[in-house]
């Protein structure tokens, strides 16, 4: 499987061996005045008690590497660039501050739970130490010593790991740490997604890692093909001019890309063409930002019951006719192409995706890229807006006839279970003939008017229909 490559190997900082000293003669101290310990899980499912000392948090560095924001580093290219070829200057520096602060799905905006975090330092100061190399690079704590900074408190208390930390330590480390429950801020969904791929690559056990992030196996293979259908769909989206959907543009999809996994395998096992279609018109309206709700109502037949013959000429896509594919290096071999209605809808999709990608990445573009891209999204919510509307329509109707036989079907159910309850009863002793005659009475009533109905409807009733009509004529 794809996934995003693990950030480089950063180095030591170039004041590292002047933190290192610092950092070995705290702790020294530390042990002769008998100081606190921090407990971290360690290699081979070891833990390791640390010592906890006090840094001053200006000459602590971010940590490059980070989980915690590995999808949104990509957000700013310019300022991404920099950050990998001088993680440890400080433009870099204050790139990796500011996307500890801001929302993971909405960078550039402060996040709500950041500002709670200031508010809880500035009331009742730090309670849990972080995690530095001995280098000082934090490895848990980035965030926190980002608040203390912007508070003006001088210092961090932070626990110190060995000093033949590698970069995997450093990684399984913060991962153990952010995976205890405890109050630390939760990775968000695509930087969950990537840590599961970091560690399947560094060769652990799927089943090690499902325990590990507290899920199911079989939720581990979800967020798996979930995690590549947005690799695929960013790949989907570049174009020549360099526009390109991100990462960032997917979190707060979690539940409907888990739910497009779950119908897409159930449908797959009968109708691979249908999920095919299923999950390439839910892509394309998951990028038009439409709601779970809205979403659920697209099923296979979404694109040619509803959508296709409304879609403006901007967005009509012509007859796509399945050819065979070549296998390269087997000559005269060749698979059969998907079916007509498959490559329509992948088709439509790609167009949104590209659309939407040089919507998000209106600085690169002329404006004249700009706005076409913007009237063809534009133009394809309207669209899907009516689609979505006579989807729903549908969708009740289809619920109502249902409702009919199973609310009679319920009411067989109850039936059922009186006659057993009154042959019960009867045998205790403790029948209410009274009010079993009363309820009778009622049942009764129901009928005759469920009768009245149907015997409008249907002129030439069935054995079922015919039989209610002769219940109630009998009965009075």
């Amino acid at each position: 499987m794809e996934r995003l490559e693990v950030a480089a190997k950063f180095g030591v900082p170039p004041e590292g061996e002047k933190i290192r000293s610092l950092v070995q003669e705290r702790v020294v101290q530390a042990k002769t005045d008998g100081g606190g310990k921090v407990t971290v899980d360690w290699r081979a499912g070891e833990q390791r008690f640390l010592d906890v000392i006090s840094m001053p948090v200006n000459v602590l560095y971010f940590n490059p590497d980070t989980h915690r924001i590995r999808a949104q580093r990509t957000t700013d290219p310019n300022r991404n660039r920099v950050l990998e070829e001088d993680p440890w200057g400080q433009a870099a520096q204050d790139y990796l501050r500011d996307l500890l602060t801001w929302k993971p799905a909405n960078p550039g905006q402060i996040d709500p739970e950041y500002t709670d975090l200031l508010e809880e330092l500035n009331d009742f100061g730090q309670k849990e130490p972080g995690i530095i190399t001995p280098d000082g690079i934090l490895v848990d704590g980035n965030t926190r010593c980002a608040a203390l900074r912007e508070l003006g408190v001088k210092d961090i208390r932070v626990g110190v790991l060995p000093n033949d930390t590698s970069r995997d330590d450093v990684n399984a480390v913060e991962l153990s740490l952010q995976l205890r429950r405890d109050k630390r801020r939760d990775y968000s969904y695509i930087n969950r997604l990537i840590a599961i791929e970091d560690e399947l690559a560094s060769g652990r056990n799927p089943a090690d890692i499902a325990r590990a992030f507290n899920i199911k196996g079989n939720t581990l293979q979800q967020d798996r093909w979930v995690y590549q259908l947005i690799l695929d769909a960013i790949e989907r989206s570049k174009s020549d001019n360099g526009a390109a959907l991100r990462l960032v543009d997917f979190e707060g999809h979690q539940e409907t890309l888990r739910e497009l996994h779950r119908d897409f395998s159930k449908l797959a096992k009968t109708d691979p063409n249908g999920a095919d279609q299923l999950k390439e018109t839910r892509l394309a309206m998951v990028v038009l930002g439409y709601a779970k709700t809205a979403i659920r109502l697209a099923e296979a037949d979404f694109h040619s019951r509803y959508l296709d013959q409304r879609l403006p000429a901007t967005l009509k896509i012509p007859a796509q006719a399945p050819a065979p594919v070549a296998i390269p290096g087997l000559p005269g071999v060749a698979l059969p192409d998907a079916p007509a209605g498959v490559k329509t809808t992948r088709a439509l999709t790609d167009m949104l995706l590209k659309a939407q990608a040089s919507v998000e990445s209106a600085s690169k573009l002329t404006p004249t890229e700009v706005a076409f891209a913007s009237t063809l999204i534009t133009d394809a919510r309207e669209t899907f807006k009516t689609a979505v509307r006579l989807a729903g329509q549908n969708a009740q109707i289809t619920k109502h006839k249902v409702q009919v036989q199973e609310r009679l079907t319920d009411a067989a159910d109850y039936v059922n279970q009186c006659a057993a309850e009154f042959v019960e009863a009867k045998a205790k002793r403790v029948l209410d003939e009274e009010s079993f005659d009363d309820a009778l009475l009622t049942l009764r009533s129901s009928l005759a008017t469920l009768a009245k109905h149907a015997g409008r409807t249907f002129t030439t009733p069935g054995s079922g229909v015919a039989w209610l009509l002769a219940a109630v004529r009998d009965d009075s």
